[in-house]
């Protein structure tokens, strides 16, 4: 019995979109993160990057539950002294660009360093519910179907 190890050159990715509506944002980075490492794959080898190319359609209709909506806080720094700063999620999600609610989530699900970089780059959200990748005839995965907690009524 040999251990099966994934090569680049065998990695078959796919095309998935995900309907964010109403999906509680926890859940949802952490399916898009199993996803993206590849670890729903029997292929799966953790120095690879043999995930799938995931598409999120309507991410700021993700929802939280409890009081993070309003409770939530971001903080990063700005590299100077005393310059961190900090944001509400309601803010970020009423904001300009609200589909980064997302975007962060999963990033922090994913590893640090150049693998957890490039498997980020197949990860793309938008806000509305259109995107420009109909050419790549992504399959549709149902999330809200998984578990019945996925899902939150707004």
């Amino acid at each position: 019995m040999k251990t099966f190890s994934q090569k680049n050159e065998t990695v078959e990715k796919k095309w998935v979109v995900i309907d964010a509506e109403g999906l509680v944002v926890g859940r949802l980075a952490s399916i898009v993160a199993l996803r993206l490492r590849g670890k729903h794959k029997p292929t799966f080898t953790p120095h690879i990057d043999d995930g799938d190319n995931i598409i999120i359609v309507n991410a700021d209709k993700v929802v939280f539950t409890g009081k993070k909506y309003q409770n939530k806080t971001y903080y990063w720094h700005t590299g100077y002294a005393g310059g961190i700063k900090e944001r509400k999620a309601r803010e970020i999600l009423e904001g300009r660009f609200p589909e980064r609610v997302v975007e962060k989530a999963v990033e922090r699900m994913l590893p640090r360093g150049p693998l957890g970089r490039q498997q980020l780059k197949n990860l793309r959200v938008y806000a509305g519910a259109e995107h420009p990748h109909t050419a790549q005839t992504p399959e549709t995965l149902d999330v809200r179907s998984m578990n019945s907690k996925n899902a939150r009524a707004a």
